[in-house]
């Protein structure tokens, strides 16, 4: 097995996986487990890939970050937590199938770690939302997850370049005239919701930035 490449989060990340896999199952802090530490490190193998450029560790500590943000929002946030490490855990820019996966193995590890089986469905079924970020107005935990997921959206405009860059950089095999009209369409339907953001936090604090971004890259896109 490869060597997994150093990140300056890593030794925070396996803190935090540890104690959420701890909250979520219930299991004593000195309990003897499967081996969390093992789940963690392949976790932190797969998103330090070389061929990610925007859906990267740092993706994944925003995410988490952004998850304690809404914390007091969800239903049970643990398993909203458990969520955001798996929900790009297979990314292949390539593939279709990568939330699928990414669920098969949430599924599969979280069982190997004792939690239950309608726990453990629960973190698929918020894996596969991050398909479409549509999450209904009873659903908190999906709420939370998707928009946690899309904060990247309301950052500051330099910053938004950056990603917008990162994500066309992990589709730098698609040409790009055709590039351009799939990321089109992709900010236009996102455009096209009447919200973005489902939190009250969300809604408040990134749905107007959010917007503002999404449009100014879309007449970008138009103009090349």
């Amino acid at each position: 097995m490869p060597a997994l490449p150093q990140h300056p989060a890593h030794d925070d990340l396996r803190r935090r996986w540890a104690a959420t896999v701890t909250a979520a199952t219930g299991r004593a802090p000195d309990a003897p487990t499967p081996g969390p530490d093992r789940y963690a490190d392949e976790l932190l193998r797969r998103w330090a890939e070389p061929r990610r450029r925007y859906h990267t560790t740092d993706h994944l500590v925003a995410v988490l970050d952004r998850v304690d943000t809404l914390a007091g929002y969800a239903d049970d946030v643990h398993l909203v937590r458990l969520a955001a490490w798996f929900h790009d855990a297979v990314y292949l820019p390539e593939r279709s199938t990568n939330e699928e996966r990414s669920a098969r193995l949430a599924e599969r590890a979280l069982t190997e770690l004792g939690l239950d089986r309608a726990r453990t469905d629960e973190v698929s079924r918020l894996v596969l939302l991050t398909r479409t970020h549509t999450a209904g107005d009873d659903d908190a935990n999906g709420m939370v997850l998707c928009d946690a997921d899309l904060a990247i959206l309301a950052s500051p405009p330099d910053a938004y370049e950056s990603y917008a860059a990162a994500v066309r950089e992990e589709y730098g095999f698609v040409p790009d005239d055709v590039y351009r009209t799939g990321r089109a369409e992709v900010l236009r339907r996102l455009l096209a919701q009447p919200r973005l953001f489902r939190t009250p936090y969300g809604q408040r604090r990134w749905e107007d930035v959010a917007r503002r971004n999404m449009a100014g890259e879309l007449e970008r896109l138009r103009a090349s």
